[in-house]
């Protein structure tokens, strides 16, 4: 089972050989990186690669790790047997199984997606720790202990909005995906746009990374942001001409693809002023 670019993903020697070390080692991989470098994108890819089943578990500023075990609904349990339902005889009907419970009992091995792990409580991760170390859990509720029948697969997503604790970062594989070269992405729109012609992308490309580099920028556009500027560029129908940034025409064309808050607009319409004062 290994692990390399696919069709639709394109994926760096070093990131490869990080996905196939975790799998060896039977490790979570940690992948931080810029939003919109492809890091949710990389588990899809990884379960359609090595031909396994994706459970994703999608993390919030208010999920808890328990919710990924299992949840007891005691609030039915009680209101049914208010109405004296025979249900209530059985517990199990008012647990409602997390996705960590569905990757364990999974029939073969799955590959788990916990994304964007960082959005959630700091002690998030080391609830965690036991259950991904040892691969089980015990229900309270019903006394039994669920046990992975596959080790799955763990891809663990981070924004590096927050400091993960040591200890859950010993237990992991850790990657870094970087932002991606000029020749990494100009593989990557081949995948995407197979057909687009080379001075277009030279034009567009070259824009990009200058914008990118402009100092005082807040936010870099990213890899999906630069797919979607040439999805526009080509449902228009423009050519490298069109690119062209002149005077007050600093702003690149159809920015809204790229620049995502009113600063960096207004960044671009002071360089714009400052190009035609002669400052």
């Amino acid at each position: 089972m290994t692990f390399t670019s696919t069709e639709t993903y394109i994926a760096t020697e070093d990131l490869s050989v990080a996905v196939n070390a975790a799998v060896t080692l039977q490790r979570p991989l940690l992948v931080k990186g810029e939003p919109g470098t492809g890091k949710t994108e990389l588990a899809r890819q990884v379960a359609a690669s090595l031909g396994l089943p994706l459970i994703e578990w999608h993390v919030k500023s208010t999920t808890k790790a328990q919710q990924g075990l299992y949840e007891y609904d005691a609030v039915s349990r009680l209101r049914d047997s208010q109405l004296g339902d025979e249900r209530v005889h059985d517990v199990r009907n008012y647990i409602r199984k997390g996705k960590l419970w569905q990757a364990f009992e999974a029939e073969g091995r799955v590959v788990l997606l916990i994304d964007e792990i960082d959005k959630a409580d700091i002690e998030f991760p080391n609830d965690l720790l036991q259950e991904l170390d040892r691969m089980e859990f015990h229900v309270y509720e019903t006394g039994e202990t669920v046990r992975a029948r596959q080790r799955p697969v763990v891809i663990i997503t981070s924004n590096n909005e927050k400091e993960l604790p040591d200890a859950f970062l010993r237990r992991c594989f850790f990657h870094y995906i970087r932002f991606p070269d000029a020749e990494t992405m100009r593989r990557i729109v081949s995948v995407h746009f197979p057909g687009i012609k080379e001075a277009l992308l030279t034009a567009a490309l070259t824009q990009f990374y200058e914008l990118r580099e402009t100092p005082g920028l807040k936010k870099k556009p990213s890899t999906s942001e630069v797919l979607d500027w040439l999805k526009l560029l080509l449902a228009e129908d423009l050519g490298p001409e069109d690119l062209r940034r002149e005077g007050k025409n600093l702003l690149p064309r159809l920015h809204g693809a790229l620049l995502k808050n009113e600063q960096d607009v207004h960044l671009f319409e002071r360089l714009a002023f400052m190009a035609r004062s002669g400052r």
